[in-house]
């Protein structure tokens, strides 16, 4: 029974408290597709307490070449059942701020898939947005 119980709670509820490695990402805006490779060149972290998440993103050339780029935000989060919805609260690109962006959220072992629409009327954007991530440990 105990073993039953747990297992119901990790489906209703993903463990999503930890640490995220962002692998790819996929964005299809306007029938276009764009993947990244968060592997290579740049590292992109998500951290999701009971609260808040927050990620972070920089190149892996310390800012010394053409790949220069840092980016940031955070703010707090709902999660019911398989449905996570950010609220932004702290974004380096302003304009980001104070949107909330809902997905679709599957743990697999150690491993997150986020999938959710991008919509910022105001900047003209509405895309697919698709990130794989492993738990770091």
């Amino acid at each position: 029974m105990g073993a039953c119980t747990k297992e119901t709670q990790t489906d209703t509820k993903p463990p999503l408290t930890g640490t995220w490695k962002l692998l790819t990402g996929t964005l299809i805006e306007k029938g276009d597709t764009t993947v990244t490779d968060y592997t290579k060149n740049v590292s992109f972290i998500k951290i999701i307490n009971d609260t808040h998440f927050a990620f972070i993103q920089h190149d892996l050339s310390h800012g010394k070449d053409s790949t220069a780029s840092f980016s940031a935000g955070g703010g707090t989060y709902t999660l019911k059942d398989n449905n996570y919805t950010e609220h932004l609260e702290y974004c380096n690109a302003r304009d980001w701020e104070g949107h909330d962006f809902s997905f679709t959220v599957e743990i697999k072992n150690d491993t997150l898939v986020q999938r959710g629409i991008e919509k910022i009327e105001s900047a003209g954007i509405e895309r697919l947005n698709i990130e794989k991530y492993v738990r770091v440990k």
